[in-house]
C-alpha cells in the first residue's frame, strides 16, 4: 500500500477538541489530562468510518495526540488513553492511516505494544480499556500497516514478545482469541517470517520457557496450528539451516532443535514436512553422540501415542530401525528402550521390532541385552497380546546368559508375567495358556550350576508360583495343580529344590548339635566342615564361608538365638512359627545404624532356604483333602487344566517326594486313612507311591495308631505277593522300616513265596522274585540260608540254564517292555535277587559270589545266551546283557566283592558300554555314571567311559564326554572338601583312571594288530578321549605326573598274563601311544613329577630286574 500525500487539517492546523473538551497542553494537571483525553477516547469511540465530516475535524487532533508529549508522556493513565485514541484513529481513517511518516508510524506503533503489557494484570481498575485496545487492533488489524515499513520486524518482534510474557491464566478466552487473531494475521498477511519472529514464538516451546509460562506455550501452539501452511517454510529453512548446513548462529534456539522437533511433532506433524528427510540424513552422521541425539528424538516421535510417522514415512522409519545395529553403544540401548514404548503404543509395529530385537538379545553389551528383557516384559506387564512368541522366546534365552544380571532379569521377568496372567488369570485363560511353558522352564534353571541360580528359583518359587503368603488351602491348591502340569524334567528340579533344602536344614541341625557339645579341637574341626558346607550352598563362596564362621560365633555366644534357629529347623515348626523365627533371628543380627549390612543379607539367604515356608503337618493335611476330592471327582481338576487321573497320580507323587523331606507333618489318622484309600486304587503308580509314603512316614504307626496298622499290614502283605515289582519292593521295604516284628512279618511273605515258585509260568514269577530279593538283602541273617538253596536250585539250575520258550527272530536288538517275553523278564529279576542276595550277606565265605561272578561272565561271553540253544531273540539276549553289566557293576560297588572281580570279569563288564546294541550302551552309561558321580563304584570303572570315543552315535560320545566331566569335577572337590581324603589318593584322584585305562585298552578284543594303523588310531581315539578331559588344568604339575605313572607301566608286566610275550607288548604300545598323546598335550609334561604314583597291583606287576626301555612307533 502506497502512503498518501500528509493530510491537512481543517482550519490551517488549529485543533478541534470535541465539545467540552479544552486544550490538552503540557501546560496543564495530569489529572486534568486524564479527564480531558477521556473525553477525547469517546468521541473517537463513537466515531465511525463514515463519519467523513467529523473525521476531517478531529484531524489534527489525531495528529497532535502522535506527537512526542503524548508517546512519551511519564504517566501511565496518560499513555493508555492515548493508545486507546490512537487505535479507533487506525479504525476510523482505515486503509489510509492519518500518518504518513514511517519514523512517526514506528514510533506509534511501538508506543501501542507498550501499552499492551498493560493487559498482565486482569485485576487493574483500567484492565478494560487495555482489553478495548487489543480488541481494537486485532479486529482492524491495524499492524497490517507495518508491512510497508522497512524495520517492521522490529515492531513484530516487540508485538509477539510482549503477548507472549503478558498472557497468564488470568485471562479468558476473548483475550487470548484476540492476541490470536493480532498474531496470526501479521503472520498470514506478511510476506514470510523473519528467524528473529520465528524465535519469538519458538522460544515457548522449549521445556524450560512451557513449564514457566503453560499459557503462553499453548497460545504458541494454537498459533502455529492457525499458521501451518504459512509457517511450515519458515520452520523448514530454520531446521535446514541448523540440522544440514550446521549454522547454530541463525538462531539462539540453535541447540534446542531436538527438543523443538519434538513440540512442533506434537502439535502438527505438518510443520515438520519438510524436517523429517533432513533427520534421515542426520540419523547417518558420523558422529556418534548427534546420532544418539536424533535417536532420541526420534524414539520420542515415533514412539507417541497418537504418531502415525512410521506408517507416514516409512524410509525414516527404515533409517531408524537400521540404528538398532549402530557401532555406537549409547544409540544401540536408546533404541531398545525406544522399543517399549512402542509395543505399548504401535503394536501394529512389533513385527518390524521383533528382529531387531533378537540381534539386540545376543548384543556383546550386558546392559543392552539386559534392556532388551526390560523392554520386552514391561510390555508384557501391561499387556501380554502386545508381545508375540518370539519376543518372548528371546527372554526365555536369556534366561541362561552369561552374566547374572542379564539372567536374573529374565527369570524375574518371566516370574511376574507367570504370577500376572497364569496365578491370577489377569487376560483370562487364553494369555494363561500362551505363557504356561514359564512354570517349567524357571524350574529347569536349576540345574544350572551356579548358587546364584538356584538360589532365586527358590526364591521366585516362593513368591510367584507358590506364593507363601496365600492362606494354607490356597497354596497348597496352587502347588497340587502346579506340580499335576509340569513337566518330567521341571517336577525334578522342584524335587531336587526340596531335598537341596532339606539337607541344609540336616547341616544346621547338625552344626547346633555340636554347639551342644563340650569344646574341643575335635568338635572345633567338625564344625568348620559343617559352615564350610554350608557355604557352599550360599551365593559368593568366599564372602559366605566368612560370614557363617561370624554367624557361628554369634550362636554359640547367645543361646535365645541357638533356641530360635532350633524351632526353626525342627520338624515340627509350622509355616507361621517359621515366619516369627525368621523374623527374630533378623531382628538380633540388625545393626540400626549400619545402612548395609553384607552379614545379615548373608544369613538372610540361609534363613530363606532353611525356612519350611511351604509345608507343614497343616499343608500336607490340605493336600491330602485336594487328593481325596480328586479321588472322589468333587474337585476343580478339569477347570485347572488337569484330568482327575492326572491330578491324583501326580498329588501322590508329590505327596511321596515330600514325605522324604517332611516325614513329621504326614503323622496323623486322616491322612493315613486317606492313604490307604489310594493303596486299594487300581492304579499301579498310585498305589506303590502310597506305599512309599508310609515307609517314608510311618515310625509312629506301630505304637501310636494301632486302627491304621491293622488296616495296612494285610495290604502290604497282598502287595508284596502278588503286586506289581515296584509295589512288591516297596511293600517289603515298607515292613521292613515301621515295624518292631519285622522277622515274623517277612517270613510270612518269604515262606509261601518261596514253596510256590515254577518256572514254568514265569509272568507269576517277576513279583515273587522281587520280594524274596529286598527280603533276602534286607534281613540277610534270617534268610541267608533258605535262599542258598533257591538260588542253587531254582534260580541258576531250573530258570537261568533253561530256555522253556522261543523268542521272536525279528532280528531286532531292542523291542519295548511289553514286548519282552516273560521269561526274559523272570530270568533278569532272578539276575537282580542274586545280587541283593549277596549285597545282603556282604561276605564271600560260601564263595557263593564268585560263582555268580562266573555266572554273569559267561552271559557276556555268550553275548546273552547262556545255554547257547540259540532259542532266545535277538532283543532278549540284549536285556540280559544288559542286566549281567549292570549286576557286575553293582557288586563292585561293595568291597569284599569288588576285590575278587578279575581283570577278566572287569573288562567283559566294561565292554558292555561297546554293545552293538545303541539302548544297551545308553542305560549302562547312565547307570555307570550315577554309581561313579556317588562315589559307589571304585576309580577304575572311570576308565570305561574311554572306550564311548569308538561309539558310531555323536550323541552318545558327547553325553559319556558330560560324564567324565561331572565325575572329575565331584571326585577333585571331594578331596578339596574332606581333609581325610588324602590318605585314600590312589581310589579318589581322577588321575589315577589312566593305568585302567590303559590296561583296558590293551585287552580290548578289537586290539589284535598291535601295528596296524587303523587299530592304533582307535587307541589314541581313546585315550585322547580321556585325557583332553583329564588335562585341562595342569593342577599340581599333574601332566608331568600322568608322564611319569604311564613311564612306570612300562617297566611292569601284565599282570593278567605276565608271561604272554603279545599281551605286554600291546600294554607298551598303549602306553607309547599315551605318551604321544600327552606331550602333544602339554609342554609341562617333561617337568619332574611331583610325587611318584601308585600301581595297581591286580593289573600290573613290578618287574625286578628287566625294564622294559623299547619305544614303539
Amino acid at each position: 500500500m502506497e502512503f498518501p500525500q500528509q493530510q491537512k487539517p481543517a482550519g490551517d492546523g488549529k485543533i478541534i477538541y470535541p465539545p467540552g473538551v479544552k486544550e490538552i497542553t503540557d501546560k496543564i494537571s495530569n489529572d486534568e489530562v486524564v479527564k480531558r483525553l477521556k473525553m477525547v477516547v469517546k468521541t473517537y469511540m463513537d466515531m465511525d468510518q463514515d463519519s467523513e465530516e467529523e473525521k476531517q475535524q478531529y484531524l489534527a487532533l489525531a495528529l497532535h495526540l502522535a506527537s512526542e508529549f503524548f508517546l512519551r508522556n511519564p504517566n501511565k493513565d496518560v499513555r493508555l488513553l492515548v493508545a486507546c485514541c490512537l487505535a479507533d484513529i487506525f479504525r476510523i481513517y482505515a486503509p489510509e492511516a492519518p500518518y504518513t511518516s514511517h519514523d512517526k508510524l514506528k514510533d506509534i506503533f511501538l508506543f501501542i505494544t507498550r501499552q499492551l503489557k498493560g493487559l498482565e494484570d486482569t485485576k487493574s481498575p483500567q484492565f478494560n480499556r487495555y482489553f478495548y485496545l487489543l480488541e481494537n487492533l486485532a479486529w482492524v488489524k491495524s499492524y497490517n500497516i507495518c508491512f510497508e515499513l522497512e524495520d517492521c520486524n522490529e515492531i513484530f518482534i516487540q508485538l509477539f514478545k510482549t503477548l507472549f510474557s503478558v498472557i497468564n491464566n488470568s485471562h479468558n478466552q476473548k483475550v487470548q482469541m484476540h492476541m490470536m487473531d493480532l498474531m496470526s494475521s501479521i503472520i498470514l498477511e506478511g510476506d514470510g517470517v523473519t528467524q528473529e519472529l520465528l524465535d519469538t514464538i519458538l522460544i515457548n516451546l522449549i521445556p524450560a520457557h512451557k513449564n514457566l509460562n503453560k499459557q503462553a506455550y499453548d497460545l504458541a501452539k494454537t498459533l502455529l496450528k492457525r499458521t501451518v501452511q504459512t509457517i511450515e517454510t519458515c520452520i523448514a529453512n530454520f531446521f535446514n539451516q541448523v540440522l544440514v548446513m550446521g549454522k547454530s548462529s541463525v538462531s539462539d534456539l540453535s541447540e534446542h532443535v531436538f527438543d523443538l522437533i519434538q513440540e512442533l511433532f506434537a502439535i502438527d506433524p505438518m510443520l515438520l514436512t519438510s524436517v523429517m528427510p533432513q533427520l534421515e540424513f542426520k540419523l547417518k552422521s558420523n558422529d556418534g553422540e548427534e546420532r544418539l541425539a536424533v535417536v532420541r528424538l526420534l524414539a520420542k516421535l515415533f514412539g507417541a501415542k497418537d504418531s502415525e510417522l512410521a506408517s507416514q514415512n516409512r524410509p525414516l522409519w527404515q533409517c531408524f530401525l537400521g540404528r538398532f545395529n549402530d557401532i555406537h553403544v549409547p544409540v544401540r540401548l536408546e533404541c531398545v528402550k525406544f522399543a517399549s514404548h512402542c509395543l505399548m503404543n504401535h503394536p501394529d509395529l512389533a513385527r518390524d521390532l521383533t528382529e531387531y530385537l533378537k540381534v539386540r538379545s545376543h548384543d556383546p553389551e550386558e546392559a543392552i541385552r539386559h534392556d532388551v528383557i526390560v523392554t520386552i516384559i514391561n510390555a508384557g506387564k501391561k499387556d501380554l497380546n502386545l508381545v508375540n512368541d518370539q519376543l518372548l522366546g528371546f527372554v526365555r534365552e536369556r534366561t541362561l546368559d552369561k552374566r547374572w544380571r542379564v539372567r536374573k532379569e529374565a527369570m524375574m521377568g518371566l516370574a511376574q508375567l507367570y504370577k500376572k496372567y497364569c496365578l491370577h488369570h489377569e487376560a483370562g485363560k487364553e494369555s494363561a495358556q500362551k505363557i504356561s511353558w514359564i512354570k517349567d522352564k524357571l524350574l529347569h534353571i536349576y540345574y544350572q550350576n551356579s548358587i546364584d541360580d538356584k538360589l532365586l528359583v527358590e526364591k521366585i518359587f516362593a513368591q510367584y508360583m507358590v506364593p507363601h503368603s496365600l492362606d494354607t488351602e490356597e497354596k497348597m491348591k496352587c502347588l497340587y495343580y502346579l506340580y499335576a502340569c509340569l513337566d518330567t524334567n521341571a517336577v525334578k528340579a522342584l524335587n531336587e529344590m526340596w531335598k537341596c533344602q532339606n539337607m541344609l536344614r540336616g547341616l544346621v541341625k547338625e552344626l547346633l548339635d555340636l554347639h551342644k557339645l563340650p569344646v574341643s579341637e575335635a568338635n572345633n574341626t567338625a564344625m568348620f566342615g559343617k559352615l564350610m558346607s554350608i557355604a557352599k550352598n550360599l551365593p559368593d563362596a568366599g564372602k559366605a564361608q566368612d560370614f557363617m564362621k561370624k554367624f557361628n560365633q554369634v550362636l554359640g555366644e547367645d543361646e535365645k538365638l541357638r533356641v530360635q534357629l532350633e524351632m526353626l529347623i525342627s520338624p515340627t515348626c509350622s509355616c507361621k512359627q517359621a515366619e516369627i523365627c525368621v523374623r527374630e533371628i533378623t531382628r538380633k543380627l540388625t545393626f540400626p545404624k549400619q545402612p548395609t549390612n553384607p552379614f545379615l543379607e548373608m544369613v538372610k539367604f540361609l534363613l530363606e532356604r532353611i525356612a519350611p515356608v511351604h509345608i507343614d503337618s497343616e499343608a500336607i493335611s490340605a493336600l491330602v483333602k485336594l487328593l481325596n476330592k480328586s479321588i472322589e471327582g468333587t474337585a476343580d481338576d478339569d477347570e485347572e487344566g488337569v484330568t482327575p487321573d492326572t491330578a491324583i497320580r501326580a498329588g501322590l507323587e508329590l505327596l511321596k517326594v515330600l514325605s522324604f523331606t517332611h516325614p513329621t507333618a504326614f503323622h496323623s489318622a486322616e491322612t493315613y486313612e486317606s492313604l490307604l484309600q489310594c493303596l486299594k486304587m487300581e492304579d499301579e503308580k498310585v498305589a506303590e507311591a502310597a506305599i512309599q509314603i508310609f515307609r517314608n512316614t510311618g515310625q509312629k504307626i506301630e505304637t501310636e495308631l494301632q486302627q491304621i496298622r491293622s488296616t495296612l499290614i494285610p495290604i502290604l502283605h497282598q502287595k508284596a505277593k502278588r503286586g506289581t515289582p515296584h509295589q512288591a519292593k516297596q511293600a517289603v521295604h515298607c515292613i521292613h522300616a515301621i515295624f518292631n516284628n519285622k522277622e515274623v512279618q517277612l517270613a510270612q511273605i518269604f515262606e509261601p513265596l518261596s514253596r510256590s515258585l515254577n518256572a514254568d509260568v514265569p509272568e507269576q514269577l517277576i513279583t515273587p522274585l522281587v520280594s524274596l530279593g529286598h527280603i533276602s538283602m534286607l534281613a540277610p541273617d534270617q534268610f541267608a540260608s533258605p535262599m542258598k538253596s533257591i538260588v542253587a536250585n531254582f534260580i541258576v539250575k531250573d530258570l537261568l540254564m533253561n530256555d522253556r520258550s522261543v523268542g521272536n527272530k525279528n532280528g531286532k536288538l531292542w523291542t519295548t517292555d511289553e514286548e519282552v517275553s516273560p521269561e526274559v523278564l523272570a530270568k533278569v529279576q532272578a539276575i537282580k535277587l542274586l545280587v541283593r542276595w549277596l549285597l545282603g550277606m556282604k561276605n564271600n565265605q560260601s564263595k557263593s559270589a564268585n560263582s555268580t561272578l562266573r555266572l554273569l561272565s559267561a552271559m557276556l561271553v555268550s553275548e546273552g545266551d547262556l545255554t547257547e540253544q540259540k532259542k532266545i531273540s535277538k532283543s532278549d539276549m540284549s536285556r540280559l546283557r544288559l542286566a549281567a553289566g549292570g549286576a557286575i557293576m553293582k557288586l563292585a560297588q561293595e568291597p569284599c566283592y569288588h576285590d575278587i572281580i578279575t581283570p577278566e570279569q572287569f573288562q567283559l563288564c566294561g565292554l558292555v558300554i561297546n554293545d552293538e546294541c545303541y539302548q544297551v550302551r545308553q542305560i549302562f552309561a547312565q547307570k555307570l555314571h550315577l554309581a561313579l558321580v556317588k562315589l559307589l563304584l571304585p576309580l577304575e570303572y572311570l576308565a570305561v567311559f574311554a572306550l564311548c570315543a569308538k561309539d558310531p552315535v555323536k550323541e552318545r560320545r558327547a553325553h559319556a564326554r558330560q560324564c567324565l566331566l561331572k565325575n572329575i569335577s565331584v571326585r577333585r572337590e571331594y578331596i578339596k572338601q574332606n581333609p581325610l581324603a588324602q590318605e585314600k589318593l590312589v581310589s579318589l584322584l581322577p588321575e589315577y583312571v589312566v593305568p585302567y585305562m590303559i590296561h583296558l585298552l590293551a585287552h580290548d578284543p578289537d586290539f589284535t594288530k598291535p601295528h596296524e594303523y587303523e587299530q592304533l588310531k582307535d587307541i589314541k581315539e581313546c585315550l585322547w578321549f580321556m585325557l583332553e578331559v583329564l588335562m585341562t588344568k595342569n593342577e599340581n604339575n599333574s601332566h608331568a605326573f600322568l608322564r611319569k605313572m604311564v613311564e612306570n607301566i612300562k617297566q611292569t608286566k601284565d599282570a593278567q598274563c605276565p608271561e604272554d610275550a603279545k599281551a605286554n607288548e600291546k600294554l607298551y604300545i598303549v602306553c607309547d601311544v599315551a605318551l604321544f598323546v600327552i606331550a602333544n598335550k602339554s609342554t609341562a609334561c617333561h617337568l619332574d613329577s611331583p610325587k611318584d604314583p601308585v600301581l595297581p597291583s591286580k593289573f600290573f606287576l613290578i618287574q625286578d630286574k628287566a625294564i622294559h626301555t623299547h619305544t614303539h612307533t
